[in-house]
């Protein structure tokens, strides 16, 4: 049994090193990310003394495992918010499993005692299973299955959705598992560039894009202060920040009061 294997026995025929072995979709209709990415440069090398930065940064460029695909600047970002999970044994959601490299560089980053899952659509991701973490195979879009996974982690302190990259299949996501995400938790969506591509059903300022309902939950932030209520049923009381990068969105989660102010001082 591999390390972090509970139960599910992995794929046989199945080599978890070779590069033939690719998992991309996370639900039925999903395709790779398509028109747009071609245009920006894929960067061959290692930068000078990037193995030595510290955290998260150092670890990828020191990663020599199955592949890892990750656009530089999200790594700082990950390091941010993820940094203070550390030592406290998180139990992190992936959605999209790909080669698998992404779950062991997550294993080194939290830990041994880290609880890691990873769910995937497609089949040949069980080959993973316990190698670093769990993998689970099932829809990002499934709400019984996205529920029976965050029961088996026992909770879920942080999600990292790098899933399918469809705007539908982003908001299924967390109208579930946003309301199961431990106070305190994080919820990261990255690749946000793919809801502009029409090979992802978006666009500039289309309707139905995810862009459209992170502007929804800034505006549900501040119900207070207009007559609008809130309309994002997942994140209703319970967004305590949203920050916005190039092509991520965290959104943390946290009890939220209604605003009180004061006055101190005596002189006018």
């Amino acid at each position: 049994m591999n390390r972090y294997q509970l139960g599910a026995e992995n794929v046989t025929g199945v080599d978890s090193t070779s590069d033939n072995v690719l998992c991309v979709p996370v639900t039925s209709d999903s395709g790779q990310v398509g028109a747009g990415i071609e245009s920006f440069a894929n960067y061959d090398g290692i930068p000078a003394g990037a193995k030595d930065r510290p955290g998260l940064e150092g670890l990828f460029w020191s990663h020599d495992g199955t592949i890892v695909h990750k656009w530089h600047h999200y790594l700082p970002i990950y390091e941010r918010y993820f940094s203070s999970f550390r030592g406290r044994k998180p139990r992190f959601l992936e959605i999209g499993v790909s080669k698998g490299g992404s779950l062991s560089l997550w294993r080194k980053y939290f830990g041994p005692d880290a609880i890691i899952f990873g769910i995937d659509i497609d089949p040949a991701c069980d080959a993973f299973n316990g190698l670093s973490g769990q993998v689970r195979i099932g829809s990002q879009d499934d709400p019984e299955f996205l529920v029976n996974v965050v029961k088996e982690m026992g909770g879920v302190d942080i999600v990292l959705d790098d899933g399918s990259h469809y705007s539908k299949h982003i908001r299924a996501s967390i109208n579930t598992l946003f309301p199961l995400l431990e106070e305190g938790g994080v919820y990261m969506v990255e690749d946000l560039h793919a809801t502009y591509w029409d090979s992802h059903e978006g666009g500039y300022q289309q309707s139905t894009s995810f862009i459209g309902d992170i502007r929804q939950m800034y505006d549900d932030m501040h119900h207070w202060y207009h007559n609008e209520g809130q309309r994002i049923k997942a994140t209703t009381d319970t967004l305590a920040s949203l920050h916005l990068y190039d092509s991520i969105a965290v959104l943390e989660k946290g009890r939220v009061l209604r605003p009180r102010h004061s006055q101190i001082g005596t002189a006018e």
